[in-house]
């Protein structure tokens, strides 16, 4: 089984990949509906739709313009999280997303970081990147 080092991936918006990437995640669920009927003893459930969101933690970048620039609040984008990195073969999630929240954050002592908050619109397709 292949295990990846977190260092390695990235996170692109189109073609392009984000600059100064800290951490990403991205969250994948499907909701349940139950079908218990009387005289069950207990409950059951069907599959139902499923979902993703993610968010990427960035060190700010203004001049990263096709990247961090791309992620402007209400935008719909296509984002793929590459774990391996961004070459061919490297294992991918992808799909479309519209770009719901940007908090940007600094303090005295450290760098000013921004947090991109994602919801998927559609599938998340796992693949491998071209």
């Amino acid at each position: 089984m292949a295990t990846f080092k977190g260092n390695s991936g990235t996170v692109k918006v189109g073609a392009n990949a984000i600059a100064e990437i800290r951490s990403y995640n991205i969250d994948e669920t499907m909701d349940t509906i139950e079908d218990t009927a009387m005289g069950d003893t207990y409950r059951t459930y069907k599959t139902s739709l499923k979902s993703f969101s993610g968010s990427v933690d960035v060190f700010f970048d203004d001049t990263d313009t096709s990247g961090q620039g791309a992620l402007t609040v209400g935008s719909e984008v296509t984002v793929s999280f590459l774990m391996e990195g961004d070459t061919t073969g490297s294992h991918s999630l992808s799909g479309t997303a519209l770009v719901t929240g940007r908090t940007i954050t600094g303090s005295f002592d450290g760098m000013v970081e921004a947090s991109l908050t994602l919801q998927g619109t559609g599938a998340l397709t796992e693949g491998t990147a071209a």
